[in-house]
């Protein structure tokens, strides 16, 4: 079926931008972007090596869309709520998280965030309004429109953003989520990265629509379609996007088309469900190449710069995973403490049940 929707793009293969476009974002931003998306993808590589070793229990990469989550918050302001999925690291790096709070987050130890509380890859900060993830696909669509049309009742000139791929298209709380913001006129970007695979089920035995925009067509949201491993596509349609929520025309479904170019997960072994031709002719589109090129092609980069940028960020890495190994796990009063406002009774009793088999429990977590 031929697309009715185009795909906006403005950044090829070779690193060049369309006749006429003119760039809307910074130089200094499109460095600190490219300089972001190299550090996720090192600590994406580095995860998965400890994950192989034994030293944490999971991990998942952004390899391939790391584009998606970095262009999108350097077009989006601080005061604007974020509701990511797991592959969206970048938006933490970008918005100042260090690879250390990410290393702990990954250990699951006491200096966690989330107090160990969740799986790796399940990062959140509510210093930077970037909300925990949720493992459940789709269940936080709702969440970030009922936040936006919150905002808008309370006057505030922000927007929330909430990240999903494009399999939790097929889940019940997309279209209640984008029916009522749509409804309700909720300043909230629905983000959808369309990868190709949810898992393993490729797009073409998931939905027999033209892709993820004419869902949002279908609910009276307005949609775009665009390169998501083009930096420029990504940042121009997320920043045109925020103005039109603010002006009060309602949510923006967004189908970024990338590709995972690694496993879902290291549970996973892509090789039994695709080829490598097509990962080899995905490799070519990749976001990162495509903005070095651009940026060299400038003379904002060179081989120098990417040398430095490249140990600069191994060695930050090293030293946190270093500090992470020292670090020990949460202590035990983190399972009961940080839910409610006030302990309640019942909590308090196991509380202090479980106190009473401390001993034998500090002696399995120093074993464990």
């Amino acid at each position: 079926m031929a697309s009715s929707i185009p795909t906006i793009g403005y950044l090829n293969e070779q690193g060049e931008l369309a006749p006429g476009y003119r760039p809307t974002i910074s130089n200094e931003d499109l460095v600190r972007g490219y300089q972001t998306m190299l550090l996720t993808r090192h600590m994406d590589e580095r995860m998965i090596t400890l994950q192989r070793q034994g030293t944490i229990s999971f991990a998942m990469s952004s390899l391939g869309e790391e584009a998606c989550a970095v262009a999108s918050a350097a077009a989006l302001r601080m005061e604007d709520w974020m509701y990511p999925q797991y592959r969206e690291a970048g938006i933490m790096f970008w918005r100042g998280f260090t690879p250390l709070q990410y290393i702990h987050q990954m250990f699951g130890d006491k200096d966690d965030l989330i107090f160990g509380r969740q799986m790796p890859n399940h990062f959140g900060a509510r210093s930077l309004n970037v909300v925990t993830v949720s493992s459940p696909i789709a269940t936080k669509i709702p969440h970030a429109a009922g936040c936006a049309y919150a905002m808008k009742m309370l006057k505030e000139k922000a927007v929330t953003i909430c990240y999903f791929g494009e399999g939790a298209t097929s889940e019940g709380d997309f279209h209640a989520g984008v029916n009522f913001a749509a409804v309700r006129k909720a300043p909230v970007i629905f983000f959808c990265r369309n990868n190709g695979y949810a898992i393993s089920t490729p797009c073409e035995r998931q939905f027999a629509s033209d892709g993820i925009a004419v869902k949002g067509i279908g609910y009276g949201s307005s949609a775009f379609r665009i390169d998501g491993n083009d930096f420029f596509a990504v940042y121009d349609t997320v920043e045109q996007a925020r103005r039109t929520c603010l002006e009060g025309k309602g949510p923006i479904l967004i189908e970024a088309m990338t590709y995972r170019m690694g496993a879902h997960s290291t549970s996973d072994d892509p090789s039994l469900y695709r080829s490598d031709q097509e990962v080899e002719k995905w490799k070519k589109k990749c976001p990162v190449l495509r903005l070095k090129r651009y940026l060299e092609r400038q003379g904002l980069w060179d081989a120098s710069k990417e040398e430095q940028w490249l140990k600069t960020v191994a060695d930050e890495i090293s030293s946190a995973i270093a500090i992470a190994k020292e670090t020990p796990p949460p202590p035990l009063n983190y399972l009961f403490e940080h839910v409610y406002f006030e302990m309640p009774p019942a909590l308090k009793e196991q509380y202090n049940e479980l106190q009473r088999f401390g001993s034998h429990l500090t002696r399995f977590t120093e074993r464990t």
